[in-house]
């Protein structure tokens, strides 16, 4: 018969490690952060629903914002490495990274019931 240990058995306090690197570690934060926003998430959300490349212009529309704040949603979400951009004359056009891709995917396979 066994017996689960109890706190008494255990060494209390022991040392916790993990085994993500410091460089890598800062890169899931930046990631993470980046995504981290209601109007990010839903910038992600809409690049991830078109076919291919997004023309700025048609985002502020979208999620009704002002050119400035998607503008700035969109800079952030590049310097996280979540989106591509392009710049064609005046234009610019977002698309997804494949780590944007990957997160969207990973998330959508996540079934949060909180009741």
């Amino acid at each position: 018969m066994s017996q689960n240990p109890t706190t008494d058995d255990r060494e209390c306090c022991a040392p916790l490690e993990h085994d993500v690197d410091g460089r890598q570690f800062a890169a899931h934060v930046r990631l993470l952060s980046g995504a981290g926003n209601d109007t990010r998430y839903e910038l992600l959300r809409l690049l991830a629903a078109a076919e291919g490349e997004v023309c700025a212009c048609e985002l502020p529309e979208a999620v009704g914002l002002s050119q400035s704040a998607v503008s700035h949603a969109l800079s952030t979400l590049y310097d996280a490495g979540l989106v591509t951009r392009e710049k064609d004359g005046r234009w610019r056009y977002y698309g997804l990274t494949p780590a944007a891709e990957s997160l969207i995917e990973t998330l959508d396979e996540i079934h949060l019931d909180h009741d």
